[in-house]
């Protein structure tokens, strides 16, 4: 059997090593692809760094990471969209319960992709660029599409007519909130979202409507001014104290749906901690109290209100519409860009330890991305 090497994160909790590990065969819905790009999400060192606390059914040795650019070296007996050779970017789902958290991580020279949660990379693109969308790309559909979240209408191939309905995001410049506001727009729905000050045209070039920096106190104000007299179809709530925000531009709008792709209190307290359990119960302490408060607030307001898995798409319609049919003619259309912008911050398996780090670090409008 063939080897290549992987960046594992050995024991829970340990610093990503450099090692050697099996090369897998695809599966009969699988393409092993070339990794030649890797992007690093927050959830990568909130694994790291909280383990089997968060992810209880996470083993390891395990190959963290999402997000893959690359080529196709070997493909599945049932693939028929790719072929051996053709450049393709797509979502690792190995630290998910139920997958192989070997086989399937991001980190690593060799790794197998679903099918249905693959695309080819446009011409136009680097691989750098590429990398930077397929978690936030998903998460952003997962929340918009799926009927437990917003439920809205995809975009179809004969394109979408304009709606006078408003999709909220709240954190408009995130990753995710970014691929929101495209995916929402192409399915012809109007986005007013909050942004920083300095990222207010990042979200206006996408087609949105800047109705708030979320850091000023009149931001709900300002984005329901923003809104007007226009239907709401729901809000996405990115980033610490987004939910509470869009319970009220949801009350005040007559809206009901709200997807939240953000914990109420941040991970970050946690990770690096080498005593994990006294830091632990008063951070999720704190978790608890404020999604039974918001919980409540939501449902006295008539609003239906759920977290969102980025990568649950994998088991319903969502996944395989968006990948096979959505991105495609989103790219040729022009209606998918590639953002944030790539963020290379080092090249080789051993730099993607001080890429975690970077990205936890802080980063605005920029992806962190590492190349192989």
């Amino acid at each position: 059997m063939s080897s290549h090497l992987a960046a594992v994160m050995p024991t829970p909790r340990a610093r990503l090593a450099v090692r050697p590990t099996a090369t897998p065969e695809p599966a009969r819905d699988e393409i092993l692809v070339r990794v030649r790009v890797v992007a690093v999400n927050p959830v990568d060192w909130v694994v790291q760094g909280t383990s089997r606390i968060t992810y209880r059914w996470l083993h390891t040795p395990a190959v963290l990471g999402s997000d893959i650019a690359g080529e196709v070296v070997a493909i599945g007996s049932d693939v028929t969209r790719f072929h051996v050779g053709q450049r393709v970017f797509g979502l690792a789902t190995g630290t998910d319960r139920g997958r192989d958290a070997v086989r399937e991580g991001a980190f690593q020279e060799y790794s197998v992709l679903l099918e249905r949660l693959a695309a080819p990379t446009p011409d136009a693109w680097t691989d750098d660029e590429a990398a930077v969308l397929p978690l936030a790309l998903s998460t952003a559909a997962c929340a918009l599409f799926q009927p437990a979240h917003l439920g809205l209408r995809m975009p179809t191939e004969q394109g979408d007519a304009r709606t006078r309905e408003v999709v909220v995001v709240w954190g408009g410049s995130t990753s995710v909130g970014l691929n929101a506001i495209q995916l929402a727009r192409a399915a012809g729905y109007d986005v007013v979202t909050t942004a920083s000050a300095r990222n207010a045209d990042l979200v206006r070039d996408l087609g949105a409507e800047y109705g708030a920096d979320h850091h000023a106190p009149t931001a709900v104000d300002d984005l329901v001014a923003a809104i007007g007299s226009r239907p709401v179809a729901g809000a996405v709530a990115l980033g610490a104290g987004s939910t509470d925000a869009c319970i009220e531009v949801l009350r005040r709008t007559g809206g009901t749906r709200l997807a939240m792709a953000s914990t109420p209190i941040s991970l970050a307290d946690l990770v690096g901690r080498r005593r994990l359990l006294p830091a632990m119960i008063p951070v999720f302490s704190r978790i608890g109290l404020a999604t039974a408060r918001s919980a409540l607030r939501a449902r006295h307001s008539g609003i239906r209100a759920g977290f969102v898995w980025g990568s649950s798409l994998r088991d319903d319609e969502v996944g395989p519409r968006l990948w096979g049919e959505v991105v495609p003619r989103a790219v040729s259309a022009g209606a998918l860009r590639p953002v944030p912008a790539p963020l290379v911050v080092g090249t080789g398996l051993d730099t993607l330890q001080g890429a975690l780090d970077r990205q936890r670090a802080g980063v605005s409008a920029r992806k962190v991305v590492v190349r192989l």
